[in-house]
């Protein structure tokens, strides 16, 4: 599973955690979509035209994560950065732009774009980074994502180009962020850990920020977006089950999202234009499933 925490430099705003709606009812229709003979499958972001990028792999010894792009039904493209030991692919924008983040032969983190079918690798440029990991790519080749330092702490930025934009000073204190997504707008998604060590999800929109926190979750984290101010991610209750969400920032409204063959273990990654979402579950045998959804909301 991606991990994300970041930050990223837009003029900060007004800070204000919604806790917003629950919409009572949703309907779902879920697809699941796995690597041929494989076990472990993620699916982490959709484009317009429904291209999906992902990878497979658990990236357990002798079973590496390897990257992929797809078209559904089944037309997998495998993409890995060259010469790398794992690669996982993440965003993809409507002209087949892919990021993401690969594992090099000494065991390195690297941030990668790969645009009109070049590979490029990205690494944010502070001497105390040891990682960076891009986790999201607009239709502008924006990118979102976040570099480590040595004590493990991580920051988030956007970037294009070789110009990387901070949004620390954005957030709320914390300990750690990540930008997972951005859109056309440059609007940011992402999470953050506070100093009780609990992650709230956040929307970075027109330079305000809202703090995402699902209602009566311990632990919330915004993975991706879309050009409609509506936001992905997952979120645990009570009872340290995994759920997805989506968020729409125009109506203040979350919903709870559960693949019906993974209640309790769904996470969902991406979000397209279209209404459709990418994710995974663990099943009922304890293998990672990728999912392909389309959400439909219902009247209240």
């Amino acid at each position: 599973m991606k991990k994300k925490l970041a930050i990223a430099a837009l003029s900060l705003a007004v800070s204000a955690s919604i806790a917003g709606a629950l919409l009572a009812e949703s309907v779902f229709s879920f697809e699941t979509i796995n690597f041929p003979t494989d076990t472990f499958t993620q699916l982490l972001g959709v484009n317009d035209n429904g291209g999906i990028a992902g990878y497979h792999g658990s990236g357990a010894a002798g079973h590496p994560n390897q990257g992929f792009t797809l078209v559904p039904p089944r037309s997998f493209n495998g993409q890995n950065f060259p010469g790398s030991v794992q690669t996982q692919v993440i965003g993809i924008n409507n002209g087949a732009g892919t990021d993401g983040f690969y594992i090099d032969t000494a065991g390195v983190n690297h941030g990668f774009t790969r645009i009109a079918g070049t590979f490029a690798t990205v690494d944010f440029p502070n001497k105390t980074s040891v990682l960076t990991q891009l986790l999201g790519i607009n239709n502008e080749d924006e990118v979102a994502g976040y570099w480590q330092n040595g004590a493990g702490v991580q920051f988030p930025f956007t970037g294009k180009g070789g110009t990387f934009t901070p949004i620390d000073s954005s957030l709320p204190s914390n300990t750690s962020a990540q930008a997972t997504g951005v859109n056309d707008s440059g609007d940011v998604s992402g999470f953050f850990v506070d100093s009780a060590g609990v992650n709230h999800g956040f929307l970075l929109h027109n330079g305000v920020l809202t703090v995402l926190d699902f209602p009566a979750a311990t632990f919330t984290q915004a993975l991706g977006l879309n050009n409609l101010q509506e936001v992905v991610g997952t979120y645990m209750d009570a009872s340290g089950n995994t759920h997805g969400f989506l968020y729409d920032a125009k109506a203040l409204e979350y919903q709870s999202v559960n693949d019906p063959h993974g209640v309790d273990t769904t996470v969902v990654n991406g979000i397209n234009n279209q209404g459709q979402i990418v994710g995974f579950y663990v099943d009922s045998l304890g293998n990672t499933d990728g999912f392909l959804a389309h959400i439909v909301r219902c009247e209240q």
